[in-house]
């Protein structure tokens, strides 16, 4: 059998030619230069080698990519809208699979690799992408599946919620276009204090949640908003008593669980009650949701308390928060700490006009410690960015945010033709500024604590 051999670098022959020539004819010293020059610039944009075609099997070689950066999308109840588990589920989609991987579209990151790394980083490495096309242009050999056990955590059904809390009953979404908020109230009825160390969400219907918002109240006194729309004069009523956490969690399709480091958590006290601020998607047809919420208790002792800050549009410094028809805007958030804290995460958020978004910390000593930065904003891919490692941030830190937005008729993005004026707002067609931050009260040692999936 002929063995197939393809070369990612210099493919043509003339180049490859001149290239030789121009290395042959300089001095020794020149050509060790260059060659390491040559050597360090290519080691960094490209792998290059060899590949064997006839070689590359599903299971062997390209499963271990799949199940690690598609799969925990591309199952049952995630945001993926289809499967991307087995051998069937991939081969019948494998050229797409191979664009969307070489075009770097996908698995989405939007976050600047550059800027911060990330735990839940899927990015894709040159090595994995060629390996992928390898196996498609050979014909996609199945090779041989030594275990049914696909080696991801979020698709092992070994690690299972201890409490999983679901909507009531099922809300009926009108086929009317228009977009609908709507607060939920889910009593959890646990008898005894609990830390949770894992939050998950699964949508009931991905075609209609658009994101969601989880909140908890202590009081008990909250239920009757279940089912009531953010609009109904009694909502006001109920958000004058405060809650324990007024951001629990975020989903917006892309959105992983989180999970918490060890010997840490959010303390859950008991009989507590989860609200659940959801938004529906315009939809020309009726349909239904019954979301849940998924919540993982410590099993070891907790003695850190996870804690949660928001920086929003009252923060901004250069208010109003308004963006005139026509034109473009940054706005820019200051807020200072008076405390030393240890960063789990952040969540960037902003609506459909958003354009760039970046976050970073500057201490007391001029040390500017990067966040998150984000060049092209995806509106309907947000997430949130755990960092590999805890950040410390010392007391006295300032913590920065820059935020553009683009409201001309030049945005494909703009949900207004011609442009209007487009202000603070929980719809669509309005905006918002927020980052979200985990966080724990800092103690010595964090910035080496590695975290985990």
């Amino acid at each position: 059998m002929k063995v197939a051999y393809k070369l990612y670098i210099f493919e043509r022959a003339d180049y490859k030619r001149n290239l030789l020539f121009h290395l042959m004819t300089m001095n020794k010293y020149k050509f060790i230069s260059t060659f390491v020059l040559l050597f360090f610039i290519l080691g960094n944009r490209y792998s290059v080698f060899a590949q064997k075609t006839t070689e590359i099997a599903f299971h062997e070689n390209v499963a271990p990519i799949i199940h690690k950066n598609c799969t925990p999308c591309h199952q049952p109840n995630k945001s993926g809208p289809f499967n991307l588990i087995t051998y069937e589920d991939v081969v019948k989609r494998a050229k797409f699979i191979g664009r969307v991987t070489q075009t770097r579209y996908m698995p989405p990151f939007p976050a600047d690799r550059k800027f911060q790394s990330y735990l839940n980083d899927r990015g894709l490495t040159i090595g994995e992408i060629a390996t992928i096309k390898l196996w498609i242009d050979a014909g996609m050999k199945e090779g041989f599946q030594q275990t049914k056990k696909i080696n991801n955590e979020d698709v092992n059904t070994a690690t299972q919620p201890d409490l999983i809390l679901k909507m009531n009953k099922p809300y009926q979404i009108s086929g009317n276009n228009n977009e609908d908020f709507r607060f939920f109230s889910l009593p959890s009825n646990w008898t005894k204090e609990e830390y949770i160390e894992a939050i998950g969400f699964i949508p009931g219907n991905k075609k209609v949640v658009h994101h969601s918002r989880l909140m908890v109240d202590t009081t008990n006194k909250i239920r009757e908003i279940d089912g009531l729309s953010e609009t109904d004069p009694r909502v006001y009523d109920f958000q004058k008593t405060a809650l324990k956490e007024e951001f629990l969690y975020g989903w917006v399709p892309g959105n992983d669980k989180i999970s918490f480091p060890k010997g840490t958590g959010v303390k859950l006290n008991a009989n507590s009650d989860f609200l659940l601020n959801m938004h529906y998607a315009p939809s020309p047809v009726v349909e239904t949701d019954q979301s849940e919420i998924l919540l993982f208790f410590a099993k070891e002792k907790v003695d850190r308390e996870v804690k949660n800050i928001t920086l929003r549009e009252n923060d901004i410094s250069n208010k109003p928060f308004l963006i005139k028809a026509g034109e473009k805007a940054t706005f820019f958030i200051s807020k200072k700490i008076d405390k030393s804290v240890s960063l789990i995460s952040v969540l960037p958020h902003m609506h459909l006009i958003g354009k760039t978004f970046r976050a970073f910390v500057i201490t007391p000593d001029g040390e500017v410690i990067n966040l998150v930065k984000i060049d092209n904003w995806e509106f309907n891919w947000q997430m949130t960015y755990q960092f590999k490692k805890l950040l410390k941030v010392p007391a006295g830190s300032t913590f920065i945010v820059e935020a553009s937005y683009d409201n001309t008729a030049g945005n494909p993005e703009n949900p207004y033709s011609p442009p209007k004026d487009i202000g603070y707002g929980w719809g669509t067609k309005d905006e918002m500024l927020n980052l979200v931050l985990y966080y724990l009260d800092y103690k010595i040692g964090d910035e080496n604590i590695e975290q985990k999936r």
